[in-house]
C-alpha cells in the first residue's frame, strides 16, 4: 500500500502560538550601554520549526533567552518588546508566572550541557526534578518516565545511565540527556540553542529527525538557532538571518538557500569549509607512533549498595602512526574512543597495554615527571574555548603560564615578546595581553586557545574538537589558520571531529572509529569518496548527502 505524503499546510493558515515583536535587549557594560538586539520580530506557528541564523554574537541565543525571561541581570527589555503566547505578553510576566511555563509549555534545550547539567547530582535525578515539578507524579513513575525519556534520545542502556552522573557520560550523551529534559513535559515550544553542536553527524541527524517527529506528533513548534546551515535546510521551514543584533533576511527555507538577497546572507551560504591539506613533501619522519593501545573503564550499575561493575573497552588494541607536517584525522560517533586514545597517546590518560613512541623515544613508560620534558613538544587545544581557558587569568598570564613552568624564555620580557608572537601567528592582535577571556568571541577565544600551545613552539598539536562550536565563516579562519601554520613551523596535527566536512578540508588521511576500533582508514580522498564499510558510508551519507 502506497503512503500518501500529505501536502503541508501554508504557513499563514497555521495558527500562530509564539509571536515576538520588536524585540529590544541592551546590556549594562562598563563604559555606557549595548544594544545587542534591536527591533527584531519573528512568529512560530504550531507545527512548525523557524531557524536563528548568524555568526557569533548576532544575537540569536539572547533574543531566544529573552522569551523565556533568562536574561542576565545586566540585560534590559526595550518598552517596545511584546511576545505573545497564549494570549499573554512574556515580556511582562511575573517570575511565578513565567516559571509555570518555563521547562512546561515553553522549554529550552542548551549548548553547553556540562554548564547545564549539575556535577553533583545523578542523571536520574535531574531529569525527574522537572516531570515531578510539573506533573505532580511520585518518585517512582517519574523515573519510570525519565527512562523512557532517555531510550526516546537513543542513549543506550537508559537503566544504567539513571544512576551515572554528567562526567561519566561522553560529550554527545550529555546533550541527549538535555535534549530529554527539556523534552520531558511535551512542550508547545521547543527553543533549541545549538542543540547539535557537539554530536556526531550520524546522531545529529538522530536527533532532529526525533525533535521532527515529536513536533509532528504534539503540533509542537520548534525554535532552531544554530550556524550549521546543512541543518537549517534540512529542518527548518522559515529562516531569520541575523547579523548585528538585526533581522538582514527572512523568508521561506527553500527562498534563503536558493536565492538570498541580502549580502550578509549570501556570505553566509559560501563560507563551508574547502580547500584541501597542504601537500605532504618527500618522505617525512613518524613523529607519533601508537601499538595495540588499549584503555578500558569500569562502568557501576544498580544502586549504591547493590552495585556491580562491568568493563567498557573505550580503545581496543588500535595502532596510529603520525608523520611530521601531516593532518591525520579521527572521526566517529560520541563515544567510539577518539579522544580517549588521543588523551592515552599523550600520555594524559593511563592505558591497560601498548606502546607509545615519540620522535623514536619510548614513552608508554613516563610517569608525569618524566613526561615533563615532552610537554612543550606535545601540545592540545580543546573543543570548548569557554571550559579550557581561565575566566580568572589575563591573556598574557594565559599563555606565558606553559612557558614559566617549563622554563621557557630567560625573563618575563622574553616570554611576553614570545606570547605577543604566537598571538600574531594565531591571527589576533598583540595588544589584548591585559583583557579577558569573556571580552571575546568564541572564534576569538579559540585563536587565544590556538596561541598558547603555538608559543611552546610544538611539534605535535593534539586538536580535540576545536571548530565544532563556531559558526562557519569562523570555522573557515580557523582551519586557514591551522594550515598555515602547519606550512609555516612544519607542525603535525591529530585532528578529532564529528564534522567531516573539515576533516575533508584539513586532513591527510582518516582513521574511522566504531566502539573503540579502527573500521577503515586510508587518505582522506579515498575514504570520505569511496567508503567501504556500511558505517562509513552512513557517516558520510548524514555529513554531505543533507545538503545536496
Amino acid at each position: 500500500m502506497n503512503q500518501i505524503t500529505p501536502i503541508p499546510t501554508p504557513r499563514e493558515k497555521r495558527p500562530v502560538i509564539l509571536q515576538a515583536e520588536k524585540v529590544g535587549v541592551t546590556f549594562k557594560v562598563d563604559g555606557g550601554m549595548i544594544e545587542a538586539v534591536r527591533d527584531v520580530s519573528f512568529k512560530l506557528c504550531k507545527g512548525e520549526t523557524i531557524a536563528l541564523v548568524g555568526e557569533s554574537g548576532s544575537g540569536k541565543s539572547v533574543t531566544a533567552r529573552s522569551v523565556m525571561q533568562l536574561l542576565s541581570k545586566r540585560a534590559s527589555l526595550s518598552d517596545a518588546t511584546r511576545i505573545t503566547y497564549d494570549g499573554k505578553d512574556m515580556a511582562h510576566l511575573s517570575k511565578q508566572e513565567i516559571r509555570r511555563l518555563r521547562g512546561n509549555r515553553i522549554s529550552m534545550i542548551f549548548q553547553e550541557p556540562m554548564s547545564s547539567l549539575n556535577p553533583v547530582y545523578t542523571i536520574g535525578k535531574q531529569l525527574i526534578e522537572g516531570i515531578c515539578l510539573h506533573q505532580k507524579i511520585g518518585r517512582k513513575k517519574a523515573m519510570k518516565r525519565a527512562q523512557e525519556l532517555l531510550e526516546e534520545v537513543h542513549i543506550p542502556d537508559p537503566e544504567a545511565r539513571l544512576s551515572q552522573y554528567p562526567h561519566q557520560l561522553s560529550g554527545g550523551q550529555r546533550q541527549r540527556v538535555m535534549i530529554a529534559m527539556a523534552l520531558a513535559n511535551r512542550p508547545d515550544v521547543l527553543i533549541a540553542d545549538e542543540p547539535t553542536t557537539a554530536l556526531d553527524v550520524t546522531v545529529q541527524a538522530q536527533i532532529l529527525a526525533l525533535i521532527d517527529e515529536l513536533k509532528a506528533r504534539y503540533g509542537m513548534g520548534v525554535v532552531l538557532i544554530t550556524h550549521d546551515l546543512t541543518v537549517v535546510q534540512q529542518f527548518a521551514d522559515h529562516v531569520y538571518v541575523m547579523q548585528h543584533g538585526e533581522v538582514k533576511e527572512e523568508g521561506p527555507t527553500k527562498q534563503i538557500f536558493s536565492a538570498p538577497r541580502h549580502p550578509y546572507t549570501k556570505r553566509l551560504l559560501a563560507s563551508d569549509p574547502k580547500g584541501v591539506a597542504n601537500p605532504l613533501e618527500g618522505h617525512p619522519d613518524t613523529v607519533l607512533r601508537g601499538e595495540d593501545v588499549r584503555v578500558t573503564y569500569m562502568l557501576r550499575k544498580g544502586g549504591f549498595f547493590k552495585g556491580t561493575y562491568s568493563p567498557l573497552v573505550a580503545v581496543n588494541d588500535l595502532d596510529l602512526e603520525l608523520k611530521r607536517g601531516e593532518t591525520l584525522g579521527l572521526v566517529g560517533e560520541s563515544g567510539s574512543g577518539k579522544t580517549t586514545f588521543g588523551q592515552a597517546l599523550l600520555r594524559l590518560r593511563g592505558m591497560d597495554q601498548g606502546q607509545v613512541t615519540f620522535q623514536g623515544e619510548r614513552i608508554d613508560g613516563h610517569d608525569r615527571h618524566q613526561m615533563r620534558p615532552y610537554r612543550t613538544r606535545m601540545q592540545i587545544v580543546f573543543q570548548d574555548p569557554f571550559a579550557s581557558l581561565n575566566p580568572r587569568m589575563s591573556i598574557r598570564q594565559i599563555i606565558e603560564e606553559g612557558m614559566a613552568v617549563n622554563g621557557i624564555g630567560a625573563n618575563g620580557r622574553e616570554r611576553t615578546a614570545r606570547a605577543k608572537q604566537a598571538l600574531r601567528d594565531a591571527g589576533m592582535p598583540d595588544t589584548i595581553l591585559s583583557r579577558f577571556p569573556h571580552e571575546f568571541s568564541g572564534g576569538q577565544r579559540q585563536r587565544i586557545a590556538i596561541a598558547r600551545p603555538i608559543a611552546l613552539e610544538p611539534e605535535f598539536i593534539l586538536l580535540d574538537e576545536p571548530t565544532s562550536a563556531l559558526d562557519l565563516s569562523v570555522q573557515a579562519q580557523i582551519i586557514e589558520l591551522l594550515r598555515r601554520l602547519q606550512r609555516e613551523k612544519g607542525l603535525s596535527y591529530l585532528f578529532i571531529s564529528h564534522d567531516l566536512k573539515v576533516v575533508r578540508a584539513l586532513c591527510h588521511r582518516v582513521m574511522v572509529m566504531q566502539h573503540g576500533r579502527i573500521v577503515e582508514q586510508g587518505p582522506v580522498s579515498e575514504v570520505l569518496v569511496n567508503p567501504k564499510t556500511d558505517y562509513t558510508r552512513r557517516l558520510v551519507r548524514a555529513a554531505f548527502e543533507i545538503a545536496t
